[in-house]
């Protein structure tokens, strides 16, 4: 048994105050605990909870001591089988598990073939794209702007940035739109679909490369195996859509509830940046990430730590350590840990791809509908791992088109 299985003061990282007031969680966390927390997953799983910035700095950086691969974890004996967490720790073939060289040559291949996306001709996607949406609802004068528009941008326009035929994008979103909230059954035979559709599109680009991410992919001289390539293929989909759309969604309801934002939604694009980077110090889409696992035993912001122990990686907690942003400190630079640190972060340039089309997404709304007025209260999404609005629903002045 580890020392943080022992803990009888661990804290239970799950349940209702995370969906009210998750910020005042992880103060409260850090101001009885310090920055290395001992906590219990769903289950009462113990894994400890790093909320300092240095520590999960630290963490974050030293992929050596604080490895990727879970199948070092040393609580795999007492996980039962239905455990609501397996498909975050379950160790799979994307490069998300990888390590050492194994790692660098996958996540190398993976950054090399993002960049060589033509940046201006994505913002230019997502724009057509975010019209399209906005001509579907914009006759109606309201709009639920979490399924109507926010979610469908992200895994549309990285469809196509990926050598997915625009018609069958479409009908991609729509096909993953209609699971959302239904059976896990459902859900898995769209995930199914989804590996048969990038299956198909990996064996075209073999045949037929363009200018597109899979092609680079298959075209690296480090020779990525289909399997490599179809799970990392699904990686850069499925982040892409599930944190792009909570940054949008989340970007949109502070701009509706802030009036130093709203104030300039008839006129300033200015604002957007400002609001977007605000979002990622205070609402992160991704709130807390499983994890790291120790490879020895060690020390870590003055806890022991025994070598398996499983790390929870705090990422909105250590955006909001006081050691680096005072309280109303400003939030203009970018250093938050929103896309995690070092090698096993969001792979550049992820970051600045998912900026582009959640920019795109947001400035486009305000400049086709300035007088969006939120229709009800924001219902935020309860979970520890992602901070996501429920719904977004809106009215405006009704537009038709010519």
């Amino acid at each position: 048994m580890t020392d943080v299985a022992r803990r009888t003061d661990a804290v239970p990282l799950y349940g209702e105050r995370y969906r009210t007031d998750p910020a005042g969680m992880y103060a409260q966390i850090r101001e009885k605990h310090g920055p290395v927390a001992p906590v219990l997953l769903e289950g009462d799983i113990p894994a400890w909870f790093v909320c300092g910035y240095r520590e999960l700095h630290q963490v974050t950086t030293d992929a050596t001591l604080f490895a990727r691969d879970t199948r070092r974890w040393n609580g795999w004996e007492t996980v039962p089988d239905d455990w609501p967490l397996l498909p975050h720790l379950v160790h799979n073939p994307s490069v998300m598990f990888t390590e050492g060289p194994d790692h660098r040559r996958r996540a190398g291949a993976l950054s090399d073939a993002l960049d060589s996306v033509d940046q201006f001709e994505l913002a230019s996607l997502c724009e057509r794209i975010a019209d399209q949406a906005i001509d579907r609802f914009a006759g109606a004068g309201e709009a639920e702007l979490m399924s109507q528009y926010a979610s469908r941008i992200p895994l549309r326009a990285t469809a196509m940035m990926c050598g997915v035929p625009e018609s069958a994008a479409r009908m991609l979103v729509d096909d993953v739109m209609g699971v959302l909230g239904s059976s896990t059954a459902n859900q898995m035979a769209v995930f199914g679909r989804l590996q048969d559709e990038m299956q198909r599109l990996v064996d075209h680009k073999r045949v037929s490369p363009g200018s597109d991410v899979p092609s680079h992919l298959l075209a690296d001289p480090v020779n990525l195996g289909d399997e490599e390539i179809l799970s990392d293929l699904l990686v850069v989909l499925l982040q892409a859509h599930q944190q792009t759309t909570n940054w949008i969604g989340n970007t949109i309801g502070l701009m509706l509830t802030e009036e130093r934002f709203a104030i300039t939604l008839s006129g300033g694009r200015a604002s957007v940046g400002d609001a977007l980077n605000e979002v990622l110090w205070h609402d992160t889409p991704t709130q807390n990430y499983l994890g790291r696992i120790a490879t020895r035993d060690t020390s870590l912001g003055g806890r022991r730590i025994r070598a398996g122990d499983l790390m929870v990686l705090g990422l909105a907690a250590a955006n909001a350590d006081p050691q680096v942003r005072p309280a109303g400190g400003a939030v203009g630079n970018r250093a938050m840990m929103s896309f995690g640190h070092g090698e096993h972060g969001c792979p550049y340039p992820a970051p600045e791809i998912a900026e582009i089309i959640a920019k795109a997404s947001v400035e486009v709304l305000i400049d086709r509908l300035p007088d969006l007025v939120l229709s009800e209260a924001l219902e935020w999404r309860s979970s520890v791992w992602t901070r996501g609005l429920v719904r977004l629903p809106v009215t405006f002045t009704p537009t038709y088109l010519p």
